[in-house]
Parts: C-alpha cells; sequence; structure tokens
C-alpha cells in the first residue's frame, strides 16, 4: 500500500471488511445512512483508495474489493504508534495502558492467554 490510511478512507475499508465486496453504489448508501457523505464524496474517497493500492475496482459496476486486511491494517497502524509515540517498546506501551484503566477479570485472563501463546 502506498501511504497511510485517513480515517475516511478507513471508513471504506470497514464497509468491505464488515460486508465483502460492495459496489461503489453500495458503499455510498451504507456510508450516507452511517455518516452522511454525498455519493460524490464516497466516490472521491473510493478513488484514493484505490490509488492507495488498498482497494481494487473491478467493471462491470464499479465493484469494490479490499486489498488489505483489517488485521493487516491493524499490525501497520500498531507498530506506528509504538515507534512513534513509545520509541519502539511495546512494552511501553502495555504498560501505559494498563496504567490508564481498569481491567476486568476477563480482559486480564484473555492478555495472560495471548502472552502464553506469543511465548
Amino acid at each position: 500500500m502506498n501511504g497511510k490510511l485517513f480515517d475516511s478512507e478507513r471508513r471504506v475499508m470497514e464497509c468491505l471488511w464488515d460486508e465483502g465486496d460492495l459496489s461503489a453504489k453500495e458503499i455510498a448508501e451504507r456510508l450516507n445512512k452511517k455518516v452522511g457523505w454525498s455519493k460524490t464524496t464516497t466516490y472521491t474517497i473510493i478513488r484514493k483508495c484505490v490509488e492507495k493500492g488498498a482497494v481494487a475496482r473491478k467493471e462491470p459496476g464499479f465493484i469494490c474489493h479490499a486489498l488489505l486486511s483489517r488485521e493487516s491494517v491493524r499490525e501497520q497502524e500498531t507498530e506506528e504508534l509504538i515507534q512513534r509515540n513509545y520509541d519502539g517498546s511495546a512494552d511501553l506501551l502495555v504498560a501505559s495502558l494498563l496504567g490508564s484503566r481498569k481491567l476486568s477479570s476477563e480482559e486480564i485472563s484473555r492478555m495472560k492467554e495471548m502472552i502464553e501463546k506469543w511465548r
């Protein structure tokens, strides 16, 4: 992919991740209901996603297909966050998260399971 996804581009991607391949018209309808975007605005954002290599456009019907997975975007954005705010130290990010909110027993258990799996 060429560049970072902006919030508006991510909204288009979320439609595709949640629903699978959609026509530009279907994406525009969903985003109009969800955030009030016009069809023109949505088409412009889709074009930007195509230019960045995040979405493929197929004819006929201007069918859009996500070229990036939700997980790959999350991983990229998390890595950028860690590099930018925590000097590349994931443990500092985790410490910051743990210090800023109270975790439920269920959340703590899930974190323990993930840590054990990563060992």
